[in-house]
């Protein structure tokens, strides 16, 4: 099985669209920094008006009595999902869960489409020989390719927030890690490897499939997007504009690219980018006109880029990796999450260490990719973070945008793992922790009305429903499922 993350940071070290509201713009202290050193607050933008995520923000964390999720005092978690229960279908929930979309019906269910990340069903792991507990299983029609355990789930949840349905929605897809929301309302679930029949699979892997979060008979027939590349994909945003849609790369020797793909079908419905589309990998200039080959060089908030493109020639990797094709490319290592919101692409770049021949260190980077500028700035910077024991985040994966502004940050890192915060206005605080063990936060999405926060823990899986005093504003409007805008109030 491959390295998951943690284990390639260790070695390192070692060796349904939602809104911002402003211009993210802060880089975090470690312990003992202040503003103005190294380390310390460099603020931009605008300010939210009403936030509650303000300087203070929740509150300490109270620690959890059954060792789950510490938590500010006055919220409160419920379990909606674990692996290995039983679906109502009377199949078995998948392990590692990941990425996650949210999605509203007409019926005015909420449906979570998870992701489980999980390669071949046997295999052979650092010389022994293993069996998945709990691949993603599902009937013949729903099924990509049968020596693969990875795939989708996907949970109806009622008003009350109970659970209405919950089955596997897509199977024998492999390591699929985040993914992202289309805004006609369906889910692209995205596969973090590379392998090939070659391999000893029944089909190559390293694509984007689209799931359908309602109507169960469109995830037949699994089709990869090629038009979006065979690579090691990690997650996706779409302009709803343009129909564009961004992906990020996580890959290594050499570091991954940041991609656009360009549709030819720009209809905007369910199936469309079966079409095809154009593949090109980002070549940004700096202010001086100069190219950058490596986006870990930069540290300060509100460093711009100038955003250039580059034409993949062979964008299904038939003889050699996509990353490897074309040389003036900018890199960076690690490429993560990405979520769409006020009109940007908010792009996550989890770590770089020097002697991964990045060109600069660091434990976390958010870029925002603004499509109409045709730029990329850097709105949030974590310093290399020397105690991962200690409370202090790194390495954020997945992220979303909570309705009312401000990122939500899932930790993957060394040592404690986090939901961090951080507001429009620059404060930023740990959300919660943690309790059971060191594994990565994942999946983190709020429901249409931005009164819950869903998020997981990887693995063993378990979906967390996470309500409390979020005061934060008014929500903003989310997709609905069959393509109609669904907002609240």
């Amino acid at each position: 099985m491959p390295l998951n993350r943690r284990q390639l940071l260790n070695r390192g070290a070692a060796g349904a669209g939602l809104l911002v509201a402003g211009n993210l713009g802060v880089t975090f202290p470690r312990a003992g920094a202040t503003a103005g050193t190294p380390g310390g607050s460099a603020l931009g933008g605008a300010v939210l008006g009403t936030l509650r995520e303000r300087r203070g923000g929740y509150g300490p964390l109270v620690a959890d009595p059954d060792q789950l999720l510490d938590l500010p005092e006055g919220f409160s978690y419920t379990i909606v999902s674990e692996a290995g229960t039983a679906t109502t279908d009377g199949g078995v929930i998948p392990d590692n869960f990941d990425g996650t979309g949210l999605f509203v019906g007409a019926n005015g269910n909420s449906y979570l489409v998870r992701n489980s990340e999980q390669g071949a069903i046997e295999g052979v792991d650092d010389g022994e020989p293993y069996v998945l507990e709990f691949p993603a299983t599902a009937a013949a029609e729903y099924v990509y390719d049968a020596t693969c355990g990875g795939g989708t789930t996907t949970t109806e949840i009622g008003p009350d927030g109970s659970v209405v349905n919950e089955y596997v929605s897509l199977a024998g897809t492999s390591e699929n890690c985040a993914g992202g929301v289309t805004p006609w309302g369906t889910w692209l679930t995205c596969e973090e490897t590379e392998d090939r029949i070659a391999d000893g699979f029944e089909k190559d892997h390293g694509f984007v499939f689209e799931v359908d979060p309602v109507n169960v008979e469109n995830n037949q027939n699994p089709t990869p997007l090629e038009g979006l590349g065979r690579f090691a994909h990690e997650a996706v945003s779409i302009d709803p504009a343009t129909g564009i849609v961004y992906l990020t790369e996580d890959a290594s020797e050499p570091n991954g690219l940041l991609y656009r793909a360009t549709p030819n079908d720009t209809s905007g419905t369910y199936g469309s980018l079966r079409a095809g589309a154009t593949l090109e990998a980002l070549a940004a200039t700096d202010e001086a006109g100069e190219f950058v080959p490596d986006l870990s060089a930069y540290s300060e908030v509100g460093t711009v880029l100038n955003l250039g493109w580059v034409a993949i020639p062979d964008p299904l990797a038939t003889e050699q990796s996509t990353r490897m094709q074309v040389e003036e490319v900018t890199r960076s290592r690690k490429l993560e999450g990405t979520w769409w919101g006020n009109d940007a692409a908010y792009i996550v770049a989890s770590y770089a260490r020097l002697d991964d021949g990045s060109a600069g260190e660091h434990d976390g980077q958010v870029w925002k990719l603004d499509p109409v500028a045709e730029t990329l700035e850097l709105v949030v910077h974590f310093t290399v973070n020397a105690d991962p024991d200690s409370d202090n985040f790194d390495s954020p994966d997945n992220i979303t945008v909570a309705p009312w502004g401000g990122l939500i940050l899932c930790a993957d890192g060394e040592g404690v793992q986090h939901l961090w915060t951080v507001a429009a206005d620059g404060s930023n605080q740990m959300f919660a922790r943690n309790a059971r063990d060191d594994g990565e936060f994942a999946g983190a999405v709020f429901s249409a009305d931005g009164q819950t926060l869903y998020a997981s823990l990887q693995s063993p899986g378990v979906t967390f429903a996470i309500t409390g005093p979020w005061d934060g504003g008014t929500p903003a409007s989310t997709m609905a499922a069959d393509g109609s805008p669904a907002t609240t109030a």
